[in-house]
């Protein structure tokens, strides 16, 4: 018998403030960012038994805490650039989904949020 396992390691409702959007108000006073992210991946072993076997949810979250600590005008940047690195960085990735939130909207009489999301898949 024949067993494949896929996983998903996921981070949900990550906050961060930055510095990102196309104006000089939003680069000036910051803003709160919401990410969720998951990445799926098919282990190596059947058991897992060791960090070395699966992704580390850590080391994500830091690649992320120091891309989104980078002042961007696009958050459509910065989730393609974060779906590249974790995809180059974790060769067992298959899969990469990240949505970023922009709480606070620089509009008038705009209530609620927006969100960019991206999915990537590794071509093999």
């Amino acid at each position: 018998m024949s067993i494949h396992n896929h996983m998903r390691i996921s981070l949900n409702q990550v906050s961060f403030l930055g510095y990102h959007g196309m104006y000089a108000e939003e680069k000036k006073i910051g803003n709160n960012f919401i990410v969720d992210l998951y990445v799926d991946f098919t282990p190596a072993q059947n058991s897992i038994t060791n960090l070395e076997d699966t992704i580390d949810y850590v080391t994500v979250f830091e690649l992320v805490q120091k891309r989104m600590a980078i002042p961007t005008s696009l958050i459509e940047t910065i989730v393609g650039d974060l779906a590249d690195q974790i995809l180059n960085e974790y060769s067992l990735v298959q899969e990469v989904y990240i949505k970023i939130t922009k709480e606070k909207m620089p509009i008038k009489n705009f209530e609620g949020n927006i969100s960019v999301a991206l999915t990537k898949k590794r071509v093999i």
